[in-house]
């Protein structure tokens, strides 16, 4: 993240906002003592951004007056957004392009490329011990395999919410940082307690959601905030697993591994964001 900009003129600041967002540039908001500041999000409209910002200087008046017209005019000439327009909306290519391809791969194992599939995505069906070191890719596979539409109608749903918001926010090359390493620590974490015989996006579900726990805790501006019921619903789901009163086979390891890497991951985004928030601050103040 970046600052842009601070200001104690909240409906500048509230106009500006409006304005860069008018210009599809990702930013953000947060208050410092009576000082409010412009953050963006991706560090790559940069440069459109101040652009953006300086335009808006030189004539605030045209800005503002193309922010109320928008406003206006949205209500009467916008047509209503479908459902998918709407859901698509919410994610970007990455978590869109991965959950198809989890789709596919549940079509797949509903058809005779079942055992095919199975052997090529499994984390090690020919050993119950060795780590696959000569196919890596196996390490993050097991994330593709579901087995029940339940299955992947529950881990789908919590991928594009908890994903697709880290995309948003953050980039998708941030979010495929927090894939590799959540899916990494689950899947080995799993075979090691049980075998390979293991699937499930689960254990990157659990990490994406220690991710927004710990950036977005105690901040409801955050788009990966969520409130108290969200978080206290996963963990009770995470401990009926290790009941053995649901009525399908949890991988409850991979769950709870996943949980661990995303609070890991999560602490260290918040750590890294606080860093370049002080040393935007002090670079102000020289």
């Amino acid at each position: 993240m970046r600052k842009l900009l601070t200001t104690r003129n909240a409906d500048e600041m509230a106009v500006l906002y409006a304005y860069l967002q008018r210009h599809n540039v990702p930013v953000t908001v947060s208050e410092h003592g009576d000082e409010l500041e412009l953050w963006l999000t991706v560090s790559s409209y940069q440069a459109h951004a101040k652009a953006l910002i300086q335009a808006f200087k030189d004539n605030p008046e045209l800005a503002t007056a193309e922010v109320f017209e928008h406003a206006e005019a949205q209500p009467e000439t916008a047509a209503p957004q479908s459902f998918l327009q709407q859901l698509l909306q919410q994610a970007g290519w990455f978590t869109a392009g991965y959950a198809a391809v989890v789709i596919l791969t549940f079509t797949g194992l509903l058809t005779p490329l079942a055992e095919p599939i199975l052997g090529a995505f499994l984390f090690n069906p020919d050993s119950f011990e060795a780590m696959p070191w000569t196919q890596p890719w196996r390490f993050f596979t097991p994330a593709l395999l579901h087995f029940s539409v339940l299955h992947i109608v529950f881990n789908v749903f919590w991928w594009w919410y908890l994903g697709g918001r880290f995309e948003r926010y953050y980039g998708s090359k941030w979010l495929i940082l927090a894939f590799l390493f959540c899916a990494l620590a689950s899947n080995t974490s799993q075979f090691i307690e049980s075998g390979p015989y293991f699937g499930g996006l689960s254990g990157v579900v659990y990490g994406l959601f220690g991710i927004a726990t710990v950036v977005g805790w105690k901040n409801p501006r955050h788009p990966l905030f969520l409130p108290n019921g969200l978080i206290i619903f996963m963990l009770v789901w995470l401990v009926i697993g290790y009941t053995g009163l649901l009525w399908v086979n949890i991988a409850n390891t991979a769950h709870t591994a996943g949980l661990i890497s995303g609070l890991i991951v999560g602490a260290g985004i918040r750590a890294l964001t606080l860093y370049g928030q002080n040393s935007s601050r002090k670079d102000g103040s020289q």
